[in-house]
């Protein structure tokens, strides 16, 4: 069974940072590219970063440039979000998601998805 768990989030103050890890279970994933996106109350889902699996590749979105960036461990079985000078406005619930399907910036291209994790900033 695939299953993506997130971990990490939680309550941070204004400027504050936060590490989100998704540990990846059930399946051989060298083709896929793991991301994380993040849905406010009221909002759509939002791309946040993406990685590809090996972890050569990365790319995060201008939104939160400067601030966040995705990396792999060395096993490449835990993906990471790290998230600096954080803001109330990056309060939201985070996922994990991954997919094989080389479009990348779009969640319905994505095949798997953890549970999420609450991250709340307070000012």
């Amino acid at each position: 069974q695939v299953q993506l768990l997130e971990s990490g989030g939680g309550l941070v103050q204004a400027g504050g940072s936060l590490r989100l890890s998704c540990a990846a279970s059930g399946r051989t994933f060298s083709r896929y590219a793991m991301a994380w996106f993040r849905q406010a109350p009221g909002k759509e889902r939002e791309f946040i970063a993406v990685i590809t699996w090996s972890g050569g590749c990365t790319y995060v979105a201008d939104s939160v440039k400067g601030r966040f960036a995705i990396s792999s461990d060395n096993d490449k079985l835990r993906k990471y979000l790290q998230m600096n000078s954080m803001k109330p406005e990056d309060t939201a619930i985070y996922c994990c998601a991954a997919s094989n399907s080389g479009s990348y910036f779009s969640s319905s291209q994505y095949d798997y998805w953890g549970q999420g994790t609450q991250v709340t900033v307070s000012s």
